[in-house]
Parts: structure tokens; sequence; C-alpha cells
């Protein structure tokens, strides 16, 4: 049997914190979770990971696991001293590590836990792990609210602790604000508690669905305006398309293409809600008959311009 270093697995020191662990499971949970990685053996660093918070989250697991020494090292043989099964440690877990298909050092450490051979767990009472899906909605929804159907795949465990796949469907309630990269919290939905455990969340990572007119930069909105050159030249007055309704622009006098005019407030709603930047595009009318190209030509005549005069040539 191999010992297993779940301070190396977790990437944290010895005398790392409680929350500081709580933080790093939560954050190479999201990364590794079969559901939502691209990481190369995904399935298998979840399990990893959800092992060792389940011994390094939970105080009196962490204690006795610290007792072995620090002398072990990752895949290093190993047999638990003598007498570990009459230390008599009182397990009660908890938390997001709960319920993890667990490998044979730990089910010869901690084997209690799951009521077998062993009498250290008498109240074996598990948290279910949290569970992560991502979301895709379009910016329309962020603007009003809405409900959305989501189909995904959780983890519930059996009898001993060991996590089965299930096909879930949820009605996700979207709150109006939302912002791409924001994370909803549904308490209780997640994966199913051990032993009268109170189950996990569902932690759902918010994303848009690309737009035809809007891109989207935190709580604000850039849009690109088209503009004639005298639109620019004189200045001008122009309507803008918003998601909720089209508002009038002051285009100053002598502007240029790619400057940026703000409409305050038309972001991302919000306590604080972001703004909405049109980008200038000049688009210059094309020349179809004698009578166009003529007035081109006099444009050039009548114009003392070089575009290219900030290039030196």
């Amino acid at each position: 049997m191999e010992y297993k270093d779940y301070y190396k697995v977790m990437g944290v020191g010895r005398d790392a914190s409680a929350d500081e662990i709580k933080r790093t499971y939560r954050k190479l949970a999201r990364k590794y979770h079969p559901d939502v990685s691209k990481e190369k053996d995904a399935e298998e660093k979840f399990k990893d990971v959800a092992e060792a918070y389940a011994v390094l989250g939970d105080k009196e697991k962490r204690k006795a696991y610290d007792e072995l020494g620090e002398n072990w090292k990752q895949g290093q043989d190993f047999r638990p001293p003598p007498n570990w099964e009459n230390q008599g440690f009182e397990f009660h877990t908890s938390g997001p590590g709960g319920g993890a298909d667990y490998s044979d050092f730990f089910e010869e450490l901690f084997r209690g836990m799951h009521g077998q051979a062993g009498g250290r767990a008498r109240n074996v009472r598990m948290r279910g792990q949290d569970e992560h899906a991502r979301i895709a909605i379009d910016l329309e929804d962020a603007f009003h609210g809405t409900t959305r159907s989501l189909s995904l795949r959780v983890h519930e465990p059996d009898a001993h602790g060991r996590l089965h796949p299930r096909n879930r469907t949820l009605n996700v309630r979207i709150p109006k604000g939302v912002r791409p990269g924001q994370h909803i919290r549904l308490a209780g939905q997640g994966s199913t508690g051990i032993g009268g455990g109170e189950p996990g969340d569902l932690l759902l990572e918010v994303s848009f669905h690309p737009h035809r007119l809007y891109n989207v930069e935190g709580r604000d909105l850039s849009l690109k305006l088209p503009v004639a050159p005298w639109e620019v030249a004189l200045g001008a007055t122009v309507r803008v398309p918003t998601p909720t309704g089209a508002v009038e622009l002051k285009v100053p006098p002598g502007s240029s293409s790619g400057q940026r005019l703000r409409l305050k407030g038309r972001g991302l709603p919000g306590k604080h809600p972001g703004d909405l930047y049109a980008r200038l595009e000049v688009v210059t009318p094309p020349a179809k008959n004698d009578e166009e190209k003529t007035f081109y030509r006099k444009m050039a005549d009548d114009f003392d311009f070089n575009p290219r005069a900030g290039l030196g040539v």
C-alpha cells in the first residue's frame, strides 16, 4: 500500500490554516471537476483532491494523519503504526470532500468511518460534495432575469460512500444583473450527504452567448457604431441601439474613427450599472456613378489632406 501525501496533493504546507485548505480545495475541485474540466486525467485528480480534503478539511482526521509524521514520501510503501486501530479517534466528517471514492490508503487508516472494520466512527454524518457546472445565457437575460432549464450530472454516494453519477434536470433562476464569470450558488443542489448529512451546493459559472452587436467587458458593453464622414467632421446626433432600446448620442465635431463615446449607465444593470461604449467606425459611401465620382475628385482637389502624414511619408 502506498503512502499518500495529502498536503502535496493539495499543494499546501503542513502549517496551512483551515481556511487556506478550504479555499485551495474549492479552487482545485473547480479545476478538475469531470463535468467541466479539460485537464488530462481530471477525474482521477478530482478524486485525489476530494480524498485529501476529506482528511485535511476535518480537524480530527488531520490530527490523526499528522501523527504519522513528516518523514513519509508520496508513493512510499506504507503500513499503519502498531496499535493504530486502538487510538480511539471519533470522526464526525463533514465538508465538500465527503463521499469520495477513497484509496486503499485512506480505507486502511479511516475505514471505521464507513462502518467497516474498526470502531472509530460512532456518528458518521458527511456533508455532500459541492458540484460545479456552467450555464450559458443570452445578454438580454442579464437585463431582465429569466429561468433556464439545466441538465447536469451529479455524483451521489452509495451505502459505502462511493460516488456514482446521476443525471438531473433543474430549473435555474437567472437573476437580473448577472455578469460573465459570476457564480450562482444553489444551496442544497449538490451531491447527497451521507448518514443524514446535508447535501452540498451547486455552483454555476455564468457565461454569455456571443452577441451580434455587443461585446461584454465586466459590467460594460461596447458597440461598433458606423458613422458617415460628415457626421464625424461636422458633428451629429445619431440613434444608437442599446439592450433596453435605442437612444440618441451626440457625436462631437472633429471626431475620428476609433474614438469611444460613453453612454453612462447603459451597460449591465446592478447597484452600480455598467456603461455602454460606442466606438466610432467611419464608413465611406461608395462612388457608384459618374456624379459621385466627380464629387470625390472635387474633394481631393479642395482638401489639403494627407491621411498618412503621421507615418512620415
